[in-house]
């Protein structure tokens, strides 16, 4: 198993919990839509965190890339946050036409930031940090304790 699979199995998790919490709010069924954005938010926090405390540090000590491909996923992370933030705005004041624009432009942000991070980025730690592979995926597993990764 690659170093990074937790991580691509927990960007399924979380487009699950995404793709829930939009068909709960354009249903109109605000009390599950709240409790669905709260959990993929949950969920999305934990990997971020998880990349940004774990991952990006080991591989920027590992190769000394600091300004590089984590930097711009750091960027990325804090405009995803963002447009979260709006939809649960939006579902505050129960607004459905604001909460699936930023959701639309959220969806369209996490595919491309995905492709990147499992295309490029996500290959790059894999061969970086080949020599704590184990350690790491273990830290990994244990910090995205989701129930994608504790179903086998």
């Amino acid at each position: 198993m690659a170093l990074t699979e937790p991580l691509h199995e927990h960007h399924k998790y979380c487009d699950d919990l995404f793709a829930g919490a939009e068909a709960a709010a354009a249903a109109g069924d605000w009390p599950a839509a709240d409790a669905r954005l709260a959990q993929f938010r949950e969920e999305l926090e934990n990997h971020f965190h998880t990349e940004e405390t774990l991952l990006f540090p080991s591989f920027e000590a590992a190769t000394g890339m600091i300004g590089g491909p984590t930097q711009v996923m750091r960027l990325e992370h804090a405009q995803m946050r963002e447009l979260v933030e709006q939809m649960e705005r939006a579902l505050e004041r129960r607004e459905g036409s604001g909460f699936a624009g930023a959701a639309e432009t959220l969806l369209i942000l996490m595919q491309q930031h995905n492709l990147k991070e499992e295309n490029i980025l996500y290959p790059m730690c894999d061969r970086g940090l080949a020599s704590q592979a184990e350690a790491l995926g273990t830290a990994l597993q244990e910090r995205l304790k989701a129930k994608c990764l504790t179903s086998d």
